[in-house]
C-alpha cells in the first residue's frame, strides 16, 4: 500500500532537518562554487526518465515524427519502428539510435530529440528562507529560482553561507554567496539543481 503524500513529504523534510542540524557551515567539508569541476556546476548531462515528454522530429518525414511520454516500462512508441527503449539514455544517444534504425526506410535520416517536459521532482529549502519545506519543480532550476520560490532570504540570513547539499548521483556540498546570486555570477547562474537537492541558507 502506498504511503500518503504528506507522510512522504514529512519524511523528506525530516531527513533534511537532520542534515541541517549537523551544520552546513561548521567543520563539514564544502566546495566553493568556483572550485567545482565543470560537470558538477552546469546543466547535467540529462538522461531520460519515465514520465518525461519527448519531441522527436525526423527531417522531411512528418509522418515519422512524434511527441511521446516515456511509459513506466521506459519505452515510447515510434511510428514505423514501434516501441523504443529510451529510459536512462541521453537524448543524443536516442537520436543516433533512431537515425541508425531509420536507414532502412529513409535515405540519410536526420533526427532531433528534445525533452519537452521533465518528470516533476522535489528539492528542499531550509534555514533562513521565508518558506521552508519541499519545493516541487517541473524543470531543472537554478539556485536563484528556487530561493525565489521559497520566498527569498530572511533578514537574518548570512550573505556568505548558502549551501547546496547533494547525495546522488555523487555527494556534493557546494557553497555560494548572496552577492554572487545578485550579480548573476556565471558559475552560479549555470549551477542547476537536481532531484533531492537540499538548499540551506544560514
Amino acid at each position: 500500500m502506498k504511503r500518503p503524500v504528506c507522510f512522504r513529504l514529512a519524511s523528506i523534510i525530516g531527513v533534511a532537518c537532520a542534515i541541517l542540524a549537523c551544520g552546513c557551515g561548521g567543520s563539514g567539508k564544502y566546495v566553493w562554487i568556483h572550485d567545482l569541476p565543470p560537470h558538477a556546476s552546469v546543466n547535467p548531462d540529462f538522461v531520460i526518465q519515465d514520465g518525461d515528454g519527448l519531441d522527436i522530429r525526423v527531417f522531411s518525414q512528418e509522418a515519422m515524427s512524434t511527441h511521446a511520454r516515456v511509459r513506466n516500462d521506459g519505452r515510447i512508441a515510434m511510428p514505423v519502428l514501434g516501441d523504443i527503449e529510451v529510459r536512462g539514455k541521453r537524448p543524443a544517444d536516442v537520436k543516433s539510435e533512431l537515425e541508425a534504425r531509420l536507414k532502412d526506410y529513409v535515405n540519410t535520416p536526420s533526427v532531433t530529440v528534445t525533452v519537452a517536459e521533465f518528470r516533476p521532482f522535489n528539492v528542499v529549502a531550509l534555514g533562513e528562507v521565508a518558506r521552508q519545506g519541499v519545493i516541487a519543480l517541473d524543470h531543472y532550476a537554478t539556485l536563484a529560482e528556487v530561493i525565489a520560490l521559497a520566498g527569498g532570504l530572511t533578514d537574518y540570513a548570512s550573505r556568505s553561507q548558502l549551501f547546496v547539499v547533494r547525495t546522488t548521483p555523487e555527494r556534493l556540498r557546494a557553497r555560494f554567496t548572496f552577492d554572487e546570486l545578485l550579480r548573476g555570477d556565471p558559475r552560479v547562474a549555470s549551477f542547476v539543481l537536481r532531484p533531492g537537492d537540499l538548499i540551506v541558507a544560514e
